[in-house]
């Protein structure tokens, strides 16, 4: 897969920005041997050819058979499962939204036709899920009707698959838009971390919750990062979630021009950059980390090694 900073780049005194394409200060990414913006494939965060080939032939025939066997053999355990599910429920909802009414018929065959299949019910629970953030908004009647529903899926789909956490991740999001009070949101924090306890995935997912944006604080987020970390096994992508931590309270406007030389930035940076270098060489949450890492080393002007997540 490829990976780019930004299409066009530039330095300039106090900092980094975009520029337009023909700029003399432009770089081109096809220097570099980056793929350009507008041909970067965003539906995961890394390669899974596997998934590709079904998303194809799934949108050409409209049948969603290919699908469920894909998910079938997908291991409970893992990231992959997650990443699949989200890619096959945006799939139906980027066709639902091309075509109101008629796209994404392949998804609701699929739970007609077989409601007993686990992964269908879980990529229809995720599907809601997707509705809900791209067609309502947050707070609105509309939004909390599909939440609800999605909710209620996330239960059968649970049923379904006993020991696979996906269901329960899904609702991480549920959460987070119906507002959950503490106490239900650990209830479902721990049905996950029973089943998956070093789901990288998962405690993204659960991040959101716990920042100031959502139902939590700066303080709670770093905190449950932190804690998230101290905790991880060897070669887990854990150690990297301090990192998310301060994405997700990054200023809109940095006024501050030392920010990102800041004690908290660079120890946040400094132990992802030791959880890529331990982590597995096939992890599927690699690629999402070292994407997080480029954008903080090029702000903060460590060249080579943000050039060094780029280049294997």
């Amino acid at each position: 897969f490829a990976a780019v900073v930004g299409p066009w780049v530039m330095r300039r005194r106090g900092g980094i920005r975009q520029v337009a394409p023909g700029s003399p200060d432009a770089a081109d990414p096809d220097t570099y041997g980056f793929a350009r913006q507008e041909e970067l494939d965003v539906r995961m965060p890394g390669p899974d050819q596997d998934l590709l080939d079904v998303l194809d032939v799934v949108q050409g025939t409209q049948d969603w058979r290919a699908a469920s066997q894909l998910l079938a053999g997908t291991p409970k355990e893992g990231e992959v499962r997650w990443q699949r599910v989200q890619a096959f429920a945006g799939a139906a909802s980027l066709e639902l939204a091309r075509q109101p009414g008629k796209g994404g018929a392949w998804l609701r065959n699929w739970r007609a036709e077989s409601p007993k299949d686990a992964g269908g019910a879980a990529v229809h629970a995720e599907f809601l899920v997707q509705q809900a953030w791209r067609s309502s908004a947050a707070g609105s009647d509309d939004f909390r009707i599909i939440l609800e529903e999605a909710r209620t899926v996330c239960g059968e789909a649970a049923l379904l698959a006993p020991g696979d956490p996906v269901p329960y991740i899904v609702e991480l999001a549920v959460a987070r838009g119906l507002g959950y009070t503490p106490e239900q949101f650990d209830q479902l924090w721990a049905k996950i971390i029973d089943r998956a306890p070093a789901h990288m995935g998962a405690h993204i997912a659960a991040l959101h919750f716990h920042s100031e944006r959502w139902h939590g604080s700066r303080k709670d987020a770093e905190a449950f990062a932190t804690a998230a970390a101290a905790r991880a096994p060897q070669g887990s992508l854990l150690a990297a979630l301090p990192l998310f931590a301060v994405y997700e309270h990054l200023p809109e406007v940095n006024l501050v021009q030392g920010f990102y030389r800041g004690q908290v930035v660079t120890k946040a940076v400094e132990g992802a950059m030791y959880a890529v270098h331990a982590a597995r060489q096939d992890d599927p949450m690699l690629a999402h980390v070292r994407h997080l890492l480029v954008l903080f080393l090029v702000h903060m002007e460590r060249w080579s090694e943000a050039m060094h997540q780029l280049v294997r």
